[in-house]
């Protein structure tokens, strides 16, 4: 089942004409989708269900879906600062983000260094040191047969997203490599920095996932007040589309504390 936006607009951030939809009404809660993809992309099976409890906002991040890309580079601390600013062109004082992947990093990234912003964090897929990295990620000759890789589907839909919604599509190639740097640059957080997190946090991961069950073990000891939930037979791509497992997990953290 889909539903329709509430509404959908533009907010002019940090040089950005960054698109958003809301959905619902309820507790502010921010969707922060993955590289390449898009909201309908990551979260269009989980949006009905959650707008049901919160005023879902969904966010197109620099370079993706109808946000055009600047000359700027695609950092978690940048794409943070611009969820911040997307918070004030709103009315929003604090809001629960759940992110996957990058999102999930942007999540992490906004506990971490705007902790007055954020209510609550769901970092899905995501890592906080290049070491909790699945070791197929750093092998080129396994990205053709591992079972951890996006499909030739996933990828035909990332590009006919791109295409389909992206001011520049004829960009595509061009914005691929300037996603892979990123990657290359991720540096994580400090112990300390983790440390000092202070919302609840629901760290999720498919079993099967770019982040490995073993690292996502370390973020749970880590991280003060967070919970762990590892989905099984899941890997990345698929993890934000185990609706009928996941979204009991999310109503659970949500109930267990109540305004997030």
């Amino acid at each position: 089942m889909s539903i329709a936006p509430t509404s959908t607009g533009y907010a002019d951030v940090n040089g950005l004409h960054l698109y958003y939809e809301t959905y619902g009404s309820g507790a502010p809660l921010v969707l922060l989708h993955g590289g390449m993809l898009t909201i309908d992309l990551n979260f269009a099976s989980l949006i009905p269900a959650l707008a049901q409890t919160h005023t879902v906002i969904g966010v197109e991040m620099q370079g993706h879906g109808r946000t055009a890309n600047i000359d700027r580079e695609i950092t978690y601390a940048n794409l943070a600062t611009d969820i911040v600013a997307l918070l004030d062109h709103l009315g929003i004082e604090r809001a629960a983000v759940l992110g996957h992947s990058m999102g999930g990093g942007v999540a992490l990234e906004m506990a971490v260094n705007h902790a007055d912003r954020v209510s609550a964090i769901v970092p899905i897929s995501a890592s906080v040191s290049k070491d909790g990295m699945h070791p197929d990620l750093l092998d080129p000759s396994t990205f053709e047969t591992s079972s951890i890789m996006p499909t030739a589907q996933d990828f035909a839909d990332f590009k006919g997203a791109y295409e389909r919604l992206s001011p520049h599509p004829e960009q595509f190639d061009a914005f691929l490599m300037s996603l892979s740097g990123m990657d290359a640059d991720f540096a994580g957080w400090t112990d300390e920095q983790l440390a000092g997190i202070s919302c609840p946090v629901l760290i999720v991961q498919g079993d099967n996932d770019f982040t490995t069950v073993a690292h996502a073990g370390v973020m749970l000891a880590k991280i003060p007040n967070s919970t762990l939930a590892v989905i099984p037979g899941t890997t990345h791509m698929q993890v934000t589309r185990r609706d009928t497992i996941l979204l009991p997990v999310l109503e659970r953290f949500f109930a267990a504390h109540p305004g997030v």
